[in-house]
């Protein structure tokens, strides 16, 4: 990803930043963007040494949608199309940090609300206003209206009204509001918080929650123990138990 055109990729402290960077189009998300971000998710997924992710932008904007004036169809077998973007980031059982810096449209707001922990700068917002153009949205029915009650949900989407940030903390989808100087600060402080705990038992309560979403109580309760039971295996957990054995700070290896 070195030589990536639309976004910036870097890893620090075991924390992989994911950043849009095509600000003269509002970071609007084309075909190039689309599997430039497939390569960075694929990278946190897979690479042991990524513990958790930022996705923030550059520009005033961090996410304009989809680009209307690429004419290159969505689904062309070989780069994911934002539905199977959604998806394979949502299955990404490693801390998902989204800071918004301005404007969160459409599929911008697919990438918010499938993270786990949001943070957004006063001046934004999230907003699907596909309506205007005579198009529908998926992340909007789909996520918005399972996120915040029904008739506020479908009041944005209908009217495709932006959600300004302090409505958007006080519907429960963004966890903290900060001055934009502070955005980036703030999400370093999330990642480090997080991941002063066992990565691979923190990793865990993600899968267990994620994969157990749809299923029976009973069907959740037992997965959930299946996924700690491994947990109990690892190097982390045995660092952990012998760190509070000791009375010192554990070291992770994250694994």
């Amino acid at each position: 990803m070195e030589n990536s055109k639309t976004i910036e990729y870097t890893i620090k402290n075991h924390v992989a930043w994911i950043t849009l960077n095509r600000p003269e189009k509002k970071n609007a998300i084309n075909r190039t963007m689309r599997k430039e971000i497939q390569e960075a998710y694929t990278d946190v997924k897979f690479n042991d040494e990524v513990w958790a992710t930022v996705i923030t932008a550059n520009g005033d904007v961090f996410c304009s949608g989809k680009d209307l004036l690429e004419k290159l169809p969505e689904d062309d077998g070989e780069v994911m199309s934002n539905d199977e973007l959604y998806l394979f980031l949502r299955h990404i059982y490693k801390p998902v940090i989204c800071a918004i810096n301005g404007p969160c449209l459409a599929q911008g707001g697919g990438f918010a609300l499938n993270s786990d922990i949001v943070i957004m700068s006063e001046n934004s917002s999230i907003g699907w206003p596909q309506v205007k153009r005579g198009i529908s949205s998926v992340s909007g029915p789909v996520l918005l209206a399972q996120s915040i009650p029904w008739t506020q949900a479908m009041s944005y989407l209908m009217r495709a009204k932006f959600i300004p940030a302090k409505e958007c903390f006080r519907f429960g989808i963004a966890n903290e509001i900060v001055p934009l100087e502070e955005l980036s600060d703030t999400a370093d402080r999330w990642a480090k918080e997080i991941l002063s705990n066992a990565p691979a038992a923190v990793c865990a309560v993600k899968e267990a929650a994620r994969r157990g979403e749809h299923l029976p109580f009973v069907d959740r309760m037992f997965l959930a123990r299946d996924i700690a039971n491994k947990v109990l295996h690892t190097e982390d957990s045995k660092e952990g138990i012998l760190a509070f054995k000791e009375k010192r700070e554990p070291k992770w290896k994250g694994k």
